[in-house]
């Protein structure tokens, strides 16, 4: 009987559904004694990274036939079309160029000559910035130097840019320091300036509108502070920096023109690091290291676009998502990264995978019936051992895993280093391997336990293995390998995105919970009366509130 969740509309899926009846309960550590060469035949590398996908429940028929989902989905010309800036963000009647942004050579395809030329012209804009901050010419009111950088931005416009940062530490600026504010929790602006001299800090808003409710709101608090700590008004601008496309608005805020960097429609707040967003990563670890960056990002770009698809990274990450997700109900997948500076990296693929295809109606605007993006969650090893990994080693559920391992530690540490890879490998082996019943009982018996002691136990020690996983091995961590790894997931969610014959790159979801946020504000503060029509729910929660408030 055909699973309810499983994809209909490729003619691949209809071999796939058989295969999977077929090979369900593959034993992935059987597959290695079958095919000694199994290693070398599902690995590959590009832009310096190496991916093994060896631990997953396929063959070479299944692999096949994941391909042509890829293929029948129309992969080879959509990635065209998106290079060639085509306007495949269908709903919104928009090209997607977040690819262009990152062009260093000229291999590319090329979307215009005029759109480049006003990428180059920002890019040199926030390689100015950033030196006249880094070399002590920009100067605060009060004439000090800028010694912190505050990024007051939510979604897109921090998540990228604080990955990096993280995951790029031995690169920083030694005489800055950097913060993120995002929520409009006042808790997240009042800490972040606890930490920081007003006199001698540059604050960056980005807002394509400069009216985004929580990045606004953090802004204007942010320059009341200054100003009541006495900056005059006129000095204003030596503080802020906007990336807005809305002149008038920052204007009318105190920011100067020549402080206001833009933003296109064509840029997705979730790819948007690769824009004057990324500003704060351009004045923190500086324009070369920035360039090496975008190279990277660029280099897996090519891969992406010229690679043949059964040697294409992004291509394969995206089909055996889609097998897990779409064949096994999944449901979830993991991103464990060994290198504690990726400690974001999760954070932030999340909003790249679950913003983009979260999504249940198709291209042709009807609602499909299998499931679509999965849920992306994850952290850092070794800490998630002794977490949630026991439900993956002995829960009921397959969680398919990207581990993620930076082989050489900018730390000279070595055998704590070691450790760490040895961990990283022994979970990828122990998923796959598991224990069995007997190979338990026999280790308690040997270990001097009692013959029933050991026979109950053993039930208790018994893991299933056989859990798929993934991993991605680089020599370092650098500006190149960074930016390669984020595009990887980027074409990753795209290739998804075509076989689910869905839109990644529109985000209605997220617009419903901003217009309802403004009529219950007016209520909050009085300025409208309690829409008694409400739900009951939001009614009491609001009048409860109001009480506490008032008390």
């Amino acid at each position: 009987m055909k699973h309810s969740r499983q994809i209909d509309h490729l003619p691949a899926a209809i071999n796939l559904t058989k295969l999977h009846n077929k090979y369900a309960n593959i034993e992935i550590k059987h597959l290695f004694i079958e095919d000694p060469e199994r290693f070398a035949n599902y690995s590959l590398e590009a832009s310096g990274l190496f991916l093994d996908y060896s631990k997953h429940k396929i063959n070479e028929k299944i692999m096949s036939a994941l391909l042509s989902l890829a293929e029948q989905a129309g992969v080879e010309k959509a990635k065209q079309d998106m290079m060639s800036g085509d306007k495949i963000n269908f709903t919104e009647k928009r090209s997607v160029l977040h690819v262009t942004l990152r062009k260093l050579s000229k291999n590319n395809i090329n979307p215009g000559d005029e759109i480049l030329s006003k990428i180059v012209a920002v890019r040199e804009r926030m390689r100015d910035i950033a030196y006249a901050v880094n070399s002590g010419s920009w100067k605060g009111y009060s004439d000090k130097t800028i010694k912190h950088v505050v990024n007051i931005g939510i979604g897109g416009s921090y998540l990228g840019s604080k990955d990096v940062l993280s995951a790029l530490e031995p690169y920083h600026s030694a005489n800055l320091s950097y913060h993120f504010v995002s929520n409009i929790d006042p808790t997240d602006l009042t800490k972040v300036i606890a930490k920081v001299d007003l006199e001698s800090t540059l604050f960056i808003v980005a807002s394509k509108s400069f009216s985004t409710l929580e990045t606004i709101e953090n802004a204007k608090s942010a320059r009341k502070l200054l100003v009541n700590h006495g900056c005059p008004e006129s000095k204003i601008q030596n503080h802020f920096i906007a990336i807005s496309t809305n002149l008038e608005a920052t204007k009318a805020f105190g920011i100067a023109e020549e402080n206001t960097l833009p933003m296109w429609d064509w840029v997705g707040g979730r790819y948007s690091l690769w824009s004057a967003i990324g500003l704060i990563i351009v004045i923190i670890i500086g324009y070369d290291n920035y360039l090496s960056l975008l190279k990277g990002a660029e280099n897996m770009d090519e891969h992406f676009l010229n690679a043949p698809i059964e040697k294409n990274m992004p291509i394969i990450m995206a089909v055996l998502g889609v097998w897990y997700q779409n064949y096994f109900n999944s449901q979830t997948h993991a991103l464990i990264s060994y290198d504690s500076r990726l400690k974001d990296l999760s954070e932030h693929i999340q909003q790249v995978d679950m913003e983009s295809n979260g999504k249940q109606v198709n291209q042709q605007g009807n609602k499909v019936d299998y499931d679509t993006g999965a849920i992306i969650w994850g952290g850092v090893g070794t800490n998630d051992q002794h977490s949630y990994m026991q439900l993956i080693h002995q829960g009921t559920r397959t969680v398919p895993i990207d581990f993620i391992i930076p082989v050489k530690s900018f730390n000279p540490l070595e055998s704590q280093q070691q450790w760490l890879l040895a961990n990283a490998l022994a979970q990828s082996k122990a998923l796959m391997e598991g224990k069995t019943e007997d190979i338990a009982y026999d280790e308690l018996i040997d270990s001097g336990k009692q013959q029933q002691y050991a026979e109950y136990l053993a039930k208790h020690k018994v893991i299933a293995g056989n859990k798929p996983s993934s991993t991605i091995l680089m020599k370092q961590l650098t500006p190149e390998t960074m930016g390669a790894l984020i595009a990887l997931y980027e074409h990753k969610v795209f290739v998804q995105g075509l076989i689910w014959n869905i839109n990644s790159f529109d985000q209605w979801g997220v617009e419903l919970g901003k217009e309802l946020s403004s009529p219950i504000m007016e209520q909050l503060t009085g300025t409208a009366s309690l829409n008694l029509n409400a739900d009951s729910s939001t009614a009491g929660l609001i009048n409860m509130i109001n009480s506490y408030l008032k008390n």
